[in-house]
């Protein structure tokens, strides 16, 4: 969920992104507030006044949902597991975390923090709007709009729809009794894909009956529901089948270097065409400096390939992130992705040994299914 997300800044000292499906979110909910739910509640009132009370409205909205990640995160801190950041995205927001919880405990405190805090916000905003008494006043629309909002955020993440935070606690307590996560999360995800369908069956219904937009927002709802199950289930599996292999055992030993001198038009003819490579260490006086990818040498137009060196296109080793033949290869599966690269230079006593790629990984899993271990 990173990618094509803005940095809004830290909460908590965790970094808080928000994805651009979100900015279209709080339009869509301003102008809704701004064109129906204000006037329809107080009538004459001028347009400005509206909006003013749609934007104030969505801000609550925004920081009601950010409260529900930020509890989820801190829990997660507390317990020991590292937060990459939070990214609030079309369907609310997700806490990124950077290893699944060690035991079903963790899990279950976790997942269920996160609609508590909606529930409970939902219940101070509408204790709000009852004691001040403010009915018929627009900040008591407001109250209770927010109010009712986050009550609905609250119950809507109780479904045992696995990723949401309902699926989380059902995974917990499935794990707890089955002692596997892989399991847990198998079952978890299948359920979670059956609430999907569901939504999806009442989509369905809803655009035959005439609901022509809540229906198409319902049959969305269920397909990324879909897409979650599936994806998180596979994430799991993935980290079983790595469990307990290292490095060694997958990357790619052949890994001879090219002068850090040769230019890019060899580069591109004599290796990765001719040997069909994507990356290359670089190398100065038998030293490895460097790692030069297709991407770095895209950097320069073709024509300039012929008197641009392998040096100027390659990722410098200070900025590269590195792994040992010993290191974990789940471990070092999830660094790519966190650092969003394809492959990982293997070093030992300082000097390069292999390449570690998403495609050799990619190849021993399979090879490992077809074994049938």
């Amino acid at each position: 969920m990173g990618g094509n997300s803005l940095f809004i800044g830290k909460f908590l000292g965790i970094p808080v992104r928000v994805h651009t499906s979100w900015l279209l979110v709080f339009v869509l909910v301003t102008a809704s507030l701004a064109g129906a739910y204000f006037p329809q509640s107080f009538p004459g009132q001028s347009p400005a006044l509206y909006w003013g009370l749609g934007i104030v409205t969505s801000v609550f909205f925004f920081a009601s949902v950010l409260l529900h990640e930020l509890a989820h995160s801190v829990v997660a801190q507390q317990r020991g597991l590292p937060v990459r950041d939070i990214v609030l995205f079309v369907f609310g927001g997700v806490s990124e975390l950077s290893q699944e919880p060690e035991n079903p405990t963790t899990e279950f405190v976790m997942a269920i923090v996160g609609p508590l805090t909606s529930i409970v916000l939902g219940g101070i905003f509408l204790l709000l709007w009852q004691l001040l008494q403010l009915a018929s006043h627009p900040l008591g629309s407001m109250l209770m709009y927010v109010g009712g909002i986050n009550l609905s955020l609250g119950v809507f993440n109780l479904i045992p729809g696995f990723p949401l935070d309902g699926g989380r606690v059902l995974r917990s307590l499935l794990w707890w009794h089955s002692r596997s996560l892989e399991r847990a999360t198998l079952w978890a995800s299948r359920v979670g894909q059956f609430v999907a369908y569901a939504f999806i069956a009442i989509g369905i219904l809803e655009v035959f009956a005439g609901g022509l937009v809540n229906g198409i927002w319902l049959i969305f709802i269920g397909w990324f529901l879909d897409n979650a199950a599936i994806s998180s289930y596979r994430q799991v599996a993935v980290q079983s089948l790595l469990a307990g292999h290292t490095v060694g055992e997958v990357m790619g030993r052949g890994c001879s270097g090219i002068p850090a001198n040769t230019p890019l038009s060899q580069v591109a003819e004599h290796y990765f065409l001719a040997e069909g490579r994507r990356c290359l260490p670089v190398m100065e006086d038998g030293v490895f400096v460097g790692l030069l990818t297709i991407h770095g040498m895209k950097e320069f137009r073709r024509e300039e390939w012929g008197h641009r060196a392998a040096r100027e296109a390659m990722i410098p080793r200070s900025r590269l992130r590195t792994t040992h033949p010993s290191a974990g290869l789940a471990e070092a599966l999830q660094q790519m992705a966190e650092d969003g690269v394809n492959q990982l230079p293997v070093l030992q006593d300082g000097e390069i040994v292999g390449l570690l790629t998403r495609e050799n990984i990619a190849t021993f899993l399979k090879l490992k299914a077809e074994l049938g271990a």
